[in-house]
């Protein structure tokens, strides 16, 4: 099992094109651990403002009676991915795992996987 400082330097060392990453608390909005980012990318106004996202998904998929659950969800900019996994388990209720990649230097498919095996060693 994995603190979540390291798990987010896990994030950002083995996921190429990792710009930053954060554990964030959707119950409150509040970062939990953020790693990256900088001047043009804000991680705790980038927490912040994907929680309302988070949210509005829950709220959506309740009101459909959807009873699935969410794996993860993508945003596509013209030059980023963002990446918003929700934390499974008793220890990650009202978690989720937030990822900035670069789109020209990250693989889509190989950070998706990284991003849920790094799930599974997280220790909250």
């Amino acid at each position: 099992m994995a603190s979540v400082d390291i798990s987010l330097k896990e994030t950002m060392t083995s996921i190429e094109g990792a710009l930053g990453a954060a554990l964030v608390d959707y119950t409150s909005g509040m970062a939990l651990g953020t790693l990256g980012g900088g001047k043009d990318l804000d991680l705790a106004v980038a927490a912040a403002g994907n929680t309302d996202v988070i949210r509005a998904k829950t709220r959506t998929m309740e009101h459909l009676g959807l009873k699935s659950d969410i794996e993860d969800m993508l945003i596509t900019l013209s030059n980023q991915y963002h990446l918003i996994r929700p934390l499974k388990g008793k220890d990650g209720n009202g978690l989720f795992l937030y990822l900035v990649l670069d789109k020209a230097k990250s693989n889509l498919a190989m950070a998706r996987h990284q991003l849920k095996r790094i799930e599974a060693e997280l220790e909250v």
